[in-house]
């Protein structure tokens, strides 16, 4: 049996932009991932909506992925794979970040599963997904998203730097999925299937 824990924000949690609730097991790509590589490999979903890479949000403290990845990690182990995809809320305006900035971010939650001295997490592969393209969001939104449309665009040249210096695996999730036209930063259902699919086989590369 293949562990892989995905961690990540509202995207990786299912949030539906229609109805701001969450899409079902058989729509997210973490429950599709699962149907699809099948009985060898468990999925284990830890999405969290507004979760940061290492920012503490304003209004709420406990979304901060560093803080608790070391508890998600150790409750999870053994674990073959961790996925992180991260970055996408710490382009918020309020968090005052660049893409760089947010990739060393990013560079420091996986350096914490790899610095782990967990026997479980010994031999453990690393994914690091730089997230999806913002594009253009409702007005409510603009404010706290005034520069996130450049700015998340620089963030998968910056990902693939980090996943070269620590020696773990990149994959650009804006090259397979196009974020909803109704809020500009989540994922249409079709989309969550879509990346499922393709993200499967990056997996069977990485654990075959």
């Amino acid at each position: 049996m293949k562990n892989i824990l995905c961690f990540g924000d509202s995207n990786t949690w299912g949030y539906t932009p229609l109805t701001t609730e969450r899409y079902p097991l058989n729509i997210r790509w973490t429950g599709v991932l699962q149907s699809l590589l099948g009985e060898g490999f468990c999925i284990i979903e830890e999405g969290l909506n507004g979760r940061t890479c290492i920012h503490d949000d304003p209004t709420r403290t406990d979304r901060n992925g560093i803080k608790l990845l070391p508890s998600i990690l150790k409750s999870n182990s053994p674990l073959d794979l961790v996925i992180i995809m991260l970055g996408t809320n710490d382009l918020k305006a309020s968090l005052k970040q660049t893409a760089y900035s947010i990739s060393l971010g990013a560079k420091l939650v996986c350096e914490s599963i790899l610095n782990s001295e967990m026997l479980g997490l010994k031999n453990t592969q690393i994914l690091l997904i730089s997230p999806s393209h913002v594009e253009i969001v409702p007005e409510e939104d603009k404010d706290e998203f005034a520069h996130a449309y450049d700015m998340s665009r620089k963030l998968s040249q910056y990902y693939s730097i980090i996943a070269k210096e620590l020696d773990i695996h990149f994959y650009n999730a804006a090259k397979i999925v196009k974020t909803s036209k109704l809020d500009g930063v989540h994922w249409d259902g079709e989309q969550h299937i879509f990346f499922a699919e393709q993200l499967s086989h990056k997996i069977h590369a990485i654990l075959s």
